[in-house]
């Protein structure tokens, strides 16, 4: 087997990326259940879902702070979109109130850890802190 070399995967350590990804494995197994008529809102909420994490791995493998911070604030427009459709979801009685409340949890969870990476880039970004790799 070949050895690896060079390979930037440091994404997979942040807790905003992991919790990211739990959510999106939650959204989709939840949407599992939904009526099969239901293929384009299930499609749309899969798509957010993994937008998030998506987005946030793109930005990180830049090389530009700037850009990180450009793809984390598409993934933070992801993340809000697809609040929206969680509160959908509990209005239609698509899901019942637990998993609603499980998937808001998380949803709220890794929605502050993205907003306190953001701010805390846009620190460095303006104190002129950040190395390009």
């Amino acid at each position: 087997m070949r050895e690896r070399k060079n390979i930037n995967r440091g994404y997979r350590k942040l807790k905003v990326w992991q919790k990211s990804m739990e959510l999106s494995v939650l959204v989709y197994k939840y949407t599992g259940n939904f009526e099969k008529n239901d293929y384009r809102f299930i499609s749309q909420m899969r798509s957010a879902a993994a937008s998030v994490y998506g987005n946030i791995a793109e930005g990180y493998c830049r090389r530009s702070l700037k850009e990180y911070l450009n793809f984390l604030n598409i993934a933070l427009g992801s993340l809000g979109e697809l609040g929206s459709y969680l509160v959908e979801c509990i209005k239609t009685s698509r899901i019942t109130k637990d998993i609603y409340e499980e998937l808001d949890k998380l949803h709220y969870e890794t929605e502050n850890l993205l907003i306190g990476l953001i701010k805390s880039l846009e620190k460095k970004l303006n104190k002129g802190e950040w190395e390009q790799i």
